[in-house]
């Protein structure tokens, strides 16, 4: 089996497929630093659906998910717009902790493992 990487940077790649599965990488909105939990999450979502397809997976393959909220209380916001976007009866394995992310204009981050295939 071989281990491949999309959108490679320096320090890491965006996703990683090996062994019938995709790693993605912690996804933050890049592209609306200091927009509101919703918008953020939306954003990520939007990001994450993208990187899912370019691997040959979609939202309804997530085994495993991990978001990181600056703050919790904006649990009920993030949920909000991931309970919309979450395929009904495929919700995955998932934590959600408060954490301090790589900037303040970031609130949300979210990580995630799906397999591949349709």
């Amino acid at each position: 089996m071989q281990i491949e990487r999309y959108e490679t940077g320096k320090r890491m790649s965006q996703a990683v497929t090996y062994g019938g599965f995709v790693f993605l990488a912690g996804q933050v909105a890049i592209d609306a630093p200091g927009a509101s939990v919703r918008e953020q999450t939306t954003k990520i979502l939007a990001r994450i659906t993208r990187l899912l397809e370019s691997v040959g997976s979609n939202p309804t393959r997530i085994v495993s998910t991990t978001i990181w909220l600056a703050d919790i209380s904006s649990f009920e916001d993030m949920n909000t717009v991931w309970d919309a976007w979450v395929p009904a009866g495929h919700a995955p394995a998932r934590a959600t902790v408060e954490a301090r992310l790589a900037g303040p204009e970031f609130t949300v981050e979210i990580g995630m493992i799906a397999a591949i295939g349709t």
